[in-house]
Order: C-alpha cells, then sequence, then structure tokens
C-alpha cells in the first residue's frame, strides 16, 4: 500500500494536467491555458465592442523572442534576399507570403498561448523591412498552430479567428485605413470594421512600443457574414483586371477543397462578352445576372469621390468578391491607408491618371479594367454611377459628417502618435510630431475640394 497511493496520486496529478478532451481526444484547452474562457478564447460570437472599439484604443503584447524573430529574419532573406535594415534599395520583391512563426498575446490581463504571426503586405513591407523600421504590418492567426500545439484548438480572440494590423504607412494622419472603412459603410457597401491599437512586441529584449496601429477585420473571418447575412459562398481575394481569366489570379480564401472556379470563370467571360457591342441589352442582363452591378458602381462613386487610388483602376488588387446566394457578386473593399490623398480632376489625362487616383469622369481609363470602362461606355450605368456619386456627396460625403470623424480619431489617438507616450524613431513612419497635427487640416480640405469638384460634375 506505501508503494501503490503514490503511484496513484502521480496518476491523478498527470490527468488534471494534461486531461484529455472527451470530443477529440486532444489536450483540453482549459487545462492548457488557465486563461481560457469560452467568450475569450472559443470559437463563439463574435465580440466586436471588445475587438473593435469606437471609443477606446486597445493595447496588445506579443512576445516572439530571439528565436522566433531570427525565423522571421531567415524567412525574409529567403523571400526577398535581404535582410532587416539591409538599406538594399529596390529589387526586393516575392510571389510568396512570409511564414507564420508562434508566440504569446495578452490582452486586458488573459492570455493567448502560441498565436500565429506573420508579416504582411506588398509596398509597405518591403519599405518598412528595407529602413529597418519595426512598424512592420503583420496579421495574427489564433489556431493556425493547433496541430501543433492541441491545447489551442479553435482558440480565437473573442470570436475571430484572425486579425490584421496596418501600420499606418504613406499616410502621416494614421486615421485613413479607419476613416475610409467608415465612409465605405455610411455608404452602403460592406467594409471591414476596425480599431486603434497600441502594439508592444518582445523579440528578445523585451517589450518595445511599436506604434500605433489599424486592426482590421478579415472578410473571410465575421465580416462577410455580419454585415451580408451569409458566408457558404465562395470568397476570393483576386490580383485580377478582369480582362482576362488567369486562375493563378483568383486567390481562393473558403471553400478550397471544392476546387470550383466556374463563378468567376462565369463572371470574367460575362463582362469581355462580343454582346457589349453587338447586343447591349442582353449583355447587361447577363452581367447583372452574376456580378451586384448597383453595388459596384456604388462602391466606385465612392471610391472616385474621396480618392482611392490603391485600388481596381490603378491596381489590380484590394478587393474582395463574394458571391452571394441570391445577390451574385459582391465588390469588397480592402486596405484603404492611401485613401484620402491627391485631388485629380473631372477629366483624366491621357494615358491614366497612375498613383494620383481617377478622374471623375474616369474618361483616361482603358479596356485594361473592364469592369469600369465597360460600365462606364453604357449610357445606363453611367448615369446612375453620376446618382449615387451626387447622393453620396450630398448625405455622406461632406464637412459636417467626416470633419466629425476626424476629430474623433485625432482626439483618440494623438496621444500615443506623438509626445512622450506616442512612437519612437526606429517604430514609426513620421517625420516629427507637425506632419501628424497638420495633417487633420488636409484631411478637411480634402473633403472641401472634392466636395466642390463634384458638385461641378454633377450638379
Amino acid at each position: 500500500m506505501k508503494k501503490t497511493f503514490p503511484f496513484i496520486l502521480m496518476m491523478i496529478l498527470m490527468i488534471s494536467v494534461c486531461r484529455k478532451n472527451p470530443v477529440d481526444n486532444t489536450i483540453d484547452p482549459v487545462d492548457y491555458n488557465s486563461d481560457w474562457t469560452v467568450v475569450t478564447h472559443g470559437k463563439t460570437t463574435p465580440d466586436y465592442n471588445v475587438v473593435f472599439p469606437q471609443e477606446h484604443v486597445n493595447t496588445i503584447e506579443i512576445t516572439l523572442g530571439v528565436d522566433k524573430w531570427a525565423a522571421i529574419r531567415n524567412n525574409m532573406m529567403t523571400l526577398f534576399g535581404i535582410d532587416f535594415g539591409a538599406n538594399a534599395g529596390g529589387g526586393m520583391n516575392s510571389n510568396s507570403e512570409p511564414e507564420y512563426v508562434d508566440g504569446d498575446l495578452r490582452f486586458n490581463g488573459k492570455l493567448w498561448k502560441n498565436v500565429g504571426f506573420r508579416l504582411k503586405g506588398n509596398s509597405t513591407l518591403r519599405s518598412a523591412w528595407n529602413d529597418g523600421n519595426y512598424k512592420l504590418p503583420f496579421r495574427l492567426d489564433f489556431d493556425k498552430f493547433e496541430d501543433q500545439y492541441p491545447g489551442i484548438k479553435n482558440q480565437h480572440f473573442y470570436g475571430f479567428e484572425q486579425l490584421s494590423f496596418s501600420p499606418g504607412f504613406k499616410d502621416p494622419s494614421l486615421i485613413r485605413e479607419k476613416v475610409a472603412a467608415d465612409i465605405f459603410r455610411l455608404g452602403g457597401i460592406a467594409a471591414a470594421q476596425t480599431a486603434f491599437y497600441r502594439i508592444y512586441i518582445d523579440i528578445g529584449a523585451g517589450l518595445k512600443y511599436w506604434g500605433l496601429y489599424c486592426g482590421v477585420e478579415l472578410p473571410d473571418d465575421n465580416m462577410i457574414k455580419s454585415q451580408i447575412g451569409e458566408e457558404s459562398g465562395n470568397i476570393y481575394k483576386p490580383e485580377s483586371k478582369l480582362n482576362i481569366y488567369n486562375q493563378q489570379e483568383f486567390i481562393k480564401e473558403n471553400n478550397e477543397t471544392e476546387n470550383d472556379f466556374s463563378d468567376v470563370v462565369q463572371l470574367v467571360t460575362t463582362l469581355n462578352s462580343n454582346l457589349r457591342i453587338t447586343n447591349p441589352l442582353q449583355w447587361r442582363t447577363n452581367l447583372e445576372s452574376i456580378i451586384n452591378v448597383d453595388k459596384f458602381l456604388q462602391w466606385l462613386a465612392i471610391n472616385n469621390a474621396m480618392v482611392n487610388w490603391d485600388s481596381y483602376g490603378a491596381m489590380s488588387h484590394n478587393y474582395y468578391l463574394y458571391h452571394h446566394s441570391t445577390d451574385k457578386f459582391i465588390w469588397i473593399p480592402w486596405d484603404n491607408n492611401e485613401a484620402m490623398t491627391n485631388n485629380p480632376g473631372i477629366v483624366g489625362s491621357p494615358g491614366g491618371n497612375g498613383n494620383n487616383g481617377l478622374s471623375l469622369s474616369m474618361n483616361e481609363v482603358n479596356a485594361n479594367w473592364p469592369l469600369i470602362r465597360y460600365l462606364a461606355d453604357e449610357p445606363i450605368y453611367m448615369q446612375r454611377y453620376k446618382e449615387l456619386l451626387k447622393n453620396f456627396k450630398n448625405n455622406v460625403f461632406n464637412n459636417a459628417n467626416i470633419d466629425i470623424l476626424i476629430d474623433n480619431y485625432y482626439n483618440l489617438i494623438t496621444p500615443y502618435v506623438i509626445g512622450i507616450t506616442g512612437e519612437q524613431p526606429g517604430y514609426t513612419y513620421l517625420t516629427n510630431s507637425a506632419s501628424f497635427t497638420n495633417e487633420r487640416a488636409n484631411l478637411k480640405s480634402h473633403v472641401t475640394d472634392r466636395n466642390n469638384l463634384i458638385t461641378s460634375y454633377v450638379p
């Protein structure tokens, strides 16, 4: 009996530490992490008030450590050929996404273990990495490593599986990503929810303030269901002008195992059909059966009104397509950090306005961008675009509405951008505090100027 009791006690302790989940025989999350609750860590109803607050700034702490930072640097060397802060100039390009590493995350006193962390982005990532700027764009995936760590199976962050964090590259105001998303939703277009976050990361020398970020909801997580009402249809993140079909340009974000791209094939084929010339009425009927044309025209009017050059019409990315069960393809904007810049006129210059944005008439847009050019060539669609542009200017995009957003967000984030608790050299894109404070007036002037121009175009 003297030998049996310690053995039994030891077995009880082992079971309590590594209790198996009777459903799938994995380690129970509650045993793996004492902070785990269904509400905070489980796959549950998303809590938008916690994750995307509008009245305060959240704070997240991420611990990666020396080894994980070394793994990130090695991966970036493989993808781009340069090390962090190499100042190697141009030529840093890759078609592959950076790899995930895992780290621990703390928020409001609670711990999330083995959270997937990876760098993301195109020009933002290349520029920051090359310059040695730690304010890097990144994405979190809370159950990315569940196969390696069964204790985090189906781990979420207040109902969210993934989150994206934009650092405000080329935006001295640090609010464009958020303001543009808000404007799209105010104008009736589904767009990701956003909120401001203070980000602290430890890569081996303790937690450092990496700066003020904009946390952005992923469309393929909860956004489509919450704003559109369903999520079973195909979700694509294209890199396409839609002038030809190339399957590699249509990245599927769900339903991957089905490997069925017939819906986007139909979209591209219908859009570029010769019926546009031979039978315009039939062409419009066919097109409206596969894509919500009015919603696209609404997006186009809003996008052109506020000027959002890094989008379809100038760049073949930064949009999602969701195939709704009854409402056809729906256009969803993405990555709005360079919105509300420049002031292209009513008529565009030959060859296109490039990164100055599209003119209001879009006369410079050629057939390489058929979803704009072909719709603009149809009098019925062009008249509808003008109506939507005027309605948006009158009801949403005016100083009475937008100035309030600008002031609210500036007042909210200023203590975390400039001053003693603000961003620091090596962890910011700001050249000085004035570049941040002066941008408030610039944004308001931009709204005024665009309203005047729209009034001249559609009085």
